[in-house]
């Protein structure tokens, strides 16, 4: 199912990259599509937020890659 969204995105990502095809949408299309998009954003992150409490619940340790990389002694630099 992952793998699945995961094609799926980037496919959106060649669209919205790409002003030939951007082009062709009407300005009520795209805010229609962006309105869907932050709905489904909205809710897959809240789930994403759910779960991962579940998991802290469970002893499960979650690190952003800059504490991974602080704890490895690796300098972060971000542009």
């Amino acid at each position: 199912m992952l793998a699945s969204v995961h094609r799926s995105l980037l496919g959106w990502m060649q669209w919205v990259n790409n002003p030939d095809i951007m082009t062709r949408f009407s300005k009520e299309d795209l805010e229609e599509m962006n309105k869907k998009l932050a709905e489904f954003t909205r809710s897959f992150i809240e789930y994403d937020l759910e779960v991962t409490r579940k998991g802290q619940g469970k002893g499960l340790k979650f690190r952003t890659r800059i504490e991974r990389r602080r704890r490895k002694g690796t300098e972060v630099f971000y542009v």
